[in-house]
């Protein structure tokens, strides 16, 4: 009796101290330690992006050494770039990014699905990773110049080509069209399939590998497993993929603007959509370079919804009927 109740007097006395001291909150520590990246965001992000948004309604620009505005002139801004040759330089964007991202895909998931098959066995996997994700690490600027170099008119590459009898005089890769725009979706492809590779691999790695040896049981041959399991459960990383790429494609500027020296030639085949905007902020009209920022966002955000629905469109489909039958079951 006696030791019951010293250790009933003990939780009185604990059970006191909580309640004068009151008890340790640990979610405000959480809050504390968010607040360094939400003021940078803030001020980082947040207020710039307001800004723009603003400033696109104003007339703002150099008139030789004078500045005009800033004034309001509401939607002005708008249809000035609606009117003038926007939709080809959105064309170009889109177009450059569909022909490097199509082979980006196709081969990223065959290489990923070659490192990430045990049976194949394959040796030196880790240095190979490696060696495909090393471009990613290099400036695209520096990468840019080093394409401009290799393939002037009188650079090594043509020199190649000469002497083997490929090309009876030199190929002038900058002149031409499909030339360009050949080295910008090489440079692009050169750059980003091994972060591909990467996340792709990370997704068929994140699979169980139950249900792929279970398959295998029951006869299914490998172009089967990879078609009606791998793909359906590495959608989500694919999805993430693609809505990344799509917007990093729309976000084309340093490799097009270095290969062409800004000029986006030939006949601005070449110039994207942050070529245009880098030409409006660097002739400091600045109303036209927010209204072009605002309506890349709005592209970015319509083209990334319209992507995600619908690749996602079956499977939330499928959710809602599994609920209905749970529901239906549940009564």
């Amino acid at each position: 009796m006696i030791e019951v109740k010293a250790v009933s007097t003990v939780n009185n006395q604990a059970t006191a101290i909580r309640k004068k001291t009151g008890s340790i909150n640990y979610a405000k520590w959480g809050y504390i330690f968010l607040i360094p990246f939400f003021l940078v965001y803030i001020v980082f992000s947040l207020v710039p992006l307001v800004s723009v948004f603003y400033y696109s309604f104003f007339e703002n620009y150099m008139s030789g050494l004078t500045q005009i505005g800033p004034n309001f002139v509401g939607f002005k801004n708008y249809g000035t770039l609606l009117e003038s040759n926007i939709g080809k330089y959105f064309g170009n964007t889109i177009l450059i990014w569909v022909l490097g991202f199509i082979p980006q895909i196709f081969i990223s998931l065959l290489l990923a699905s070659w490192f990430t098959n045990l049976r194949l066995r394959l040796r030196a996997t880790g240095m190979f990773k490696t060696i495909i994700y090393l471009p990613n690490l290099i400036m695209a600027s520096a990468f840019a110049m080093l394409f401009f170099v290799l393939f002037s008119d009188a650079g090594p590459m043509n020199d190649i080509l000469v002497h083997l009898g490929i090309l009876e005089k030199p190929y002038r890769f900058m002149s031409e069209v499909a030339g360009t725009r050949g080295l910008i979706i090489a440079m692009n492809f050169l750059l980003w399939f091994g972060n591909t590779t990467i996340l792709l691999m990370a997704g068929i790695m994140g699979i169980d590998t139950s249900l792929i040896e279970a398959a295998e049981i029951d006869g299914a041959k490998p172009a089967q497993v990879f078609w009606l399991i791998t793909m359906p459960l590495l959608k989500p990383i694919f999805v993430y993929v693609l809505i990344t790429s799509l917007i990093g494609g729309l976000q084309l500027f340093d490799v097009p603007q270095i290969l062409t020296n800004g000029g986006g030639n030939p006949d601005r085949t070449s110039t994207t959509l942050i070529m245009l905007l880098n030409n409006h902020l660097y002739s400091k009209n600045y109303g036209l370079g927010g209204a072009l920022s605002v309506m890349l966002l709005v592209i970015s955000g319509v083209l990334s919804f319209v992507v995600y629905d619908t690749l996602t469109r079956e499977q939330r489909k499928q959710r809602k009927e599994r609920k209905l039958q749970r529901g239906g079951a549940g009564r």
